[in-house]
């Protein structure tokens, strides 16, 4: 026998909240970026998460991110890694953490705990651990500051190794 029953509402609502949830989630991307028609940058991830409904919109690579950076000629100039990656939109502010390698070709190899990339200053820092090392010296030290392109950088509290000729 069937019988007719006033059907019980469910409110949810408190159990949802939007800024945990993504607008958008990728896996197994790549990517290209460009600027004017030029391509500038790939971008490889096996998870990406955009929050744009939140107060400070990002984007989230919480499963790492693998990043080339090409010349006018698409010539692969410089590549980061990282564990994990966020992206603030409207800052235009990489903050990359784990284990964060960048390295400038042809040789020389940066590695941090943890680095920003402010793209509009068009700077990259860290407040952490830095290990710069190419083929003719190794610089360590706590605190890093460079352009973006990694050709003019200082450690803020350095330590090195430097290779020297014996004399006799």
């Amino acid at each position: 026998m069937w019988g007719c029953k006033e059907d019980k509402k469910v409110d949810i609502s408190h159990t949802l909240d939007s800024s945990s949830m993504p607008t958008m989630a990728s896996r197994n991307i790549s990517t290209l970026i460009s600027d004017s028609g030029i391509t500038q940058y790939k971008i490889v991830s096996p998870l990406w998460n955009v929050y744009d409904e939140v107060d400070t919109p990002y984007w989230s690579f919480p499963e790492g991110l693998y990043l080339q950076k090409f010349d006018k000629d698409y010539n692969v100039i410089a590549t980061v890694a990282a564990d994990s990656a966020k992206f603030y939109k409207n800052e235009r502010l990489w903050r990359l953490e784990g284990e964060v390698e960048m390295t400038k070709f042809p040789d020389e190899l940066f590695l941090s705990p943890r680095v920003f990339w402010d793209q509009r200053r068009q700077r990259l820092y860290s407040d952490t651990f830095i290990h710069i090392e190419n083929a003719t010296h190794v610089i360590e030290g706590t605190g890093f500051e460079s352009d973006e392109s990694l050709n003019n950088y200082r450690i803020l509290l350095p330590t090195g190794i430097f290779p020297i000729e014996n004399r006799p």
